[in-house]
């Protein structure tokens, strides 16, 4: 498929460490807001919001996905 498979693993590993980085970020936003001691809404309006937690949702799926396609690779 690729002309060197090694170089792509290293994409591959770089990419899956800076979803893993945005994920533990996903999860310390999380946690903070869960635990009622961040609110989000005091530093967006209700438009921008509803785009934030969207936002982090995508980089939550993408940090699963990447750990799955690194774990089968």
């Amino acid at each position: 498929m690729t002309k060197n498979p090694r170089r792509l693993s290293k994409v591959a590993a770089a990419l899956g460490g800076l979803l893993i980085m945005a994920g533990m970020i996903l999860i310390g936003i999380f946690a903070l807001t869960f635990f009622n001691i961040l609110d989000p809404s005091t530093f967006l309006n209700a438009g921008n919001l509803t785009l934030f937690m969207i936002g982090l949702i995508v980089i939550g799926v993408l940090d699963v996905v990447s750990g799955i396609i690194l774990t089968r690779g």
